[in-house]
């Protein structure tokens, strides 16, 4: 790049950074272009994604005029984007780490799922692929002229390790069993930076907030201490011990 377009990208970065009010740092490591595409996709109208050279990205950051935005550099991954947006920081964290785009498995990578293959016919020609789906441990056979499984099975569980012979195999299937998000690694907001242990908070602290209802709410009616939230359920508990008392005085 000669300096006159380095200058003048350089000054559109920094023209950008003004212009938002949350700017998010994504690290683009292993993203796939397709995927990348499709996340465009889902928050077309509600953020900006733009793929920065590193070098010119610290140098936008610094003649950017924003309140401690230099710090979001301690942030900065070897392949940076920036995502711009007017969302509110938390929010817009919550809607982009929900947003998953499905990819072909690849060898060492970890199964988010149970990888389940059914039963019934494929695409696929008989010939030596038959035997890597023995070494997968995939019930096949042939019917038809065709590949065919002959039965459901779990190819890998959640956790565990894909193979390179499974992952051959789930391509050619045309089963993509992974899912690719966008790896945001810190946002700025209103001159304060949250690194994504904060922002993690927003996904964590509903599923806690729940449970702990969940376990309030049934120690109040084990003690019969009346709420609002569980005086229906007091009642109709009420009710059956009533019931069941005058059965037992009944018999």
């Amino acid at each position: 790049m000669v300096r006159e377009e380095k200058i003048r990208a350089v000054e559109e970065l920094k023209q950008m950074l003004e212009s938002y009010r949350v700017i998010g740092l994504v690290d683009m490591f292993k993203m796939p272009a397709k995927q990348l595409q499709e996340i465009r996709k889902e928050v077309r109208g509600e953020a900006l994604i733009k793929v920065v050279k590193k070098s010119l990205l610290k140098l936008a950051i610094e003649k950017a005029s924003r309140e401690n935005l230099k710090e979001l550099e301690k942030h900065m991954p070897q392949q940076p984007a920036i995502v711009l947006t007017n969302l509110d920081a938390f929010q817009f964290y919550k809607k982009i780490s929900q947003i998953k785009s499905k990819a072909p498995a690849k060898a060492g990578d970890i199964a988010p799922r149970d990888i389940l293959i059914k039963a019934g016919p494929t695409n696929l020609m008989p010939g030596p692929v038959i035997s890597e789906f023995s070494k997968a441990g995939i019930p096949a056979g042939v019917e038809q002229g065709r590949i065919a499984i002959k039965k459901d099975v779990v190819a890998a569980k959640k956790g565990e390790k894909i193979s390179e012979v499974l992952a051959n195999i789930l391509r050619k299937l045309g089963i993509e069993p992974m899912e690719i998000s966008l790896k945001v690694v810190a946002i700025y907001s209103d001159g304060k930076i949250y690194p994504k242990e904060t922002l993690e908070l927003v996904n964590i602290y509903p599923e806690k907030i729940k449970e702990a209802f969940s376990r309030a709410l049934s120690l109040s009616i084990g003690i019969c201490y009346p709420t609002k939230q569980n005086i229906g359920l007091l009642i109709s508990k009420a009710f059956n011990i009533a019931r069941n008392l005058e059965n037992l005085i009944k018999s």
